[in-house]
């Protein structure tokens, strides 16, 4: 009898080392990846780095904001806290593969009824019984061997599973300091502007002044009077809306901190001297995604789970063995006699195979075979999204520069002409108002600039985020 369960359990260790998965299902997904970029040359691009590109710009408050959002970001947190989750349900699926061995103890008192007597002039019997107590303990093992490898496949799920929240994790990161970055520079464009914007006021101010003497003089109507003062409201109506919204981008930064806003008010809330210098762009090939994007590899992730699901879910039609010991000790003490003791152990084994359910076991393998089907679609999916966002950020980036270069080109001519007019002012060939316009032309040229020069160090922003730049394996 021995033997029989010795030969068992050999057979059954050789077929677990043996790694028996007949119902494995292959999870790589075919995918059509571009040689290059449709909007930019790339194969003499030189490598940049991925990992810390918010360096590139070369602002240590930038850096010291997205070093305090990296260590404080709620979003952080709560990523990291699903990783230690996914963790736990690896060792959980992981369990399944091993024997389980659990203690048992009872104990308890009894009687038993050797003979009845009835006690005369009593209605009723008296039950006379000796009382003993009975103790027993020892240890149970059991184990469902896994012949078809569906306990690994499950294991294999869960770790795919916890791998896809590790990704999970780095998507956030690479979403946060890609938002840092975008509300810092944005913050400073926004202050920049400010200030251009207070010295219009200053100019448009002195315009009407200008205009009220030469309409005292009689040298300027009523009605150009009326049209300046209209233009200088209009113009300080925009104060408190560029004030409001750099006041909410350093609230937006506080909370990507894991801060109060206050906090920040006093190191953002003077515009920098010096703007941040302008980094490189990214031109990685398109199958560096695939490497790079966390979300891309999240997706893999949920179709290797859900391959391994399916492939465990098909061993539900193959049989199913078990094998059990257990061993252990009893006692017996009735009163006045003395204690006895025995041990006890058994050996069992157990075989099932499904025969009938109704159809059950093969709706769990159409739906799981239909839940591979749609990771497999979201991966295809999110890959097109990948190269639609890289390829519009370059779009969006080549748009940037040239708008920028277009504007700076007509900063200086505004520069020129304002120096030329204020030079013919001096020397009597101008008035006083054409210095004055052509000075104000010159400002509402460099706050557009300043607009294209936020949207260029934005577009980099975005392309470092096409890339899932922020992170390494």
């Amino acid at each position: 009898m021995n033997k029989r369960y010795v030969l068992i359990t050999a057979l059954s260790a050789t077929v677990l080392l043996n790694g028996c998965t007949a119902t494995r299902v292959i999870d790589s997904v075919p995918l059509t990846v571009p040689n290059d970029w449709h909007h930019v040359d790339t194969h003499r691009a030189a490598p940049i780095d991925l990992k810390s590109w918010w360096r590139g710009f070369r602002d240590p408050l930038l850096n010291d904001l997205i070093t305090q959002a990296l260590a404080a970001n709620h979003d952080i947190k709560i990523a990291k806290a699903r990783v230690r989750e996914a963790a736990t349900g690896v060792t959980v699926a992981e369990s399944a593969l091993y024997p389980g061995i659990e203690l048992f103890t009872s104990g308890g008192r009894e009687k038993t009824l050797d003979r009845i007597v009835g006690v005369p002039g009593r209605q009723g019997l008296e039950l006379m019984a000796p009382t003993a107590d009975a103790v027993s303990g020892g240890l149970a093992a059991r184990w469902e061997v896994d012949l078809f490898g569906g306990r690994h496949l499950e294991a294999e799920a869960a770790s795919a599973q916890a791998k896809g929240s590790e990704e999970a994790l780095r998507a956030v990161q690479v979403a946060l300091l890609a938002q840092v970055a975008t509300n810092y520079l944005e913050l400073r464009g926004v202050q920049k502007r400010l200030g251009i914007l207070l010295e219009n006021i200053d100019v448009q101010r002195e315009q009407l002044r200008a205009l009220q003497i030469f309409n005292r003089a009689g040298l300027a109507g009523a009605t150009d009077v009326a049209r300046r003062e209209a233009l200088l409201h209009g113009t300080e109506a925009a104060l408190p809306v560029l004030s409001m919204s750099a006041a909410t981008l350093i609230h937006r930064l506080g909370v990507l901190s894991g801060k109060p806003p206050e906090n920040l008010e006093k190191r953002l809330v003077h515009a920098l001297e010096q703007a941040p210098a302008m980094p490189d762009i990214p031109k990685y090939l398109p199958s560096t995604l695939l490497l790079q994007r966390p979300d891309l590899r999240l997706v893999q992730t949920e179709v290797s789970a859900a391959a391994a699901n399916l492939g465990a879910v098909r061993t539900d039609l193959f049989p199913k063995l078990v094998l059990s010991a257990s061993g252990g000790l009893g006692a017996l003490a009735a009163g006045g006699f003395p204690s006895l003791a025995e041990s006890v152990y058994t050996l069992g084994s157990g075989l099932s195979a499904p025969i009938f359910n109704a159809g059950r076991i093969q709706a769990h393998i159409s739906a799981a075979d239909a839940r591979l089907a749609q990771a497999a679609a979201n991966y295809e999916k999110t890959f097109l999204l990948a190269l639609e966002d890289v390829e519009n950020a370059f779009v969006a980036h080549t748009a940037s520069v040239e708008r920028h270069k277009q504007l700076s080109e007509a900063e200086t001519a505004a520069v020129q002409a304002y120096r030329r007019t204020d030079a013919l002012y001096r020397h009597g060939a101008k008035d006083y108002l054409s210095v004055l316009d052509t000075r104000h032309d010159r400002l509402a040229t460099l706050d557009e600039r300043a607009r294209a020069e936020t949207a260029l160090y934005v577009s980099i922003v975005s392309l470092y985020r096409a890339f899932g730049g922020g992170w390494t394996g």
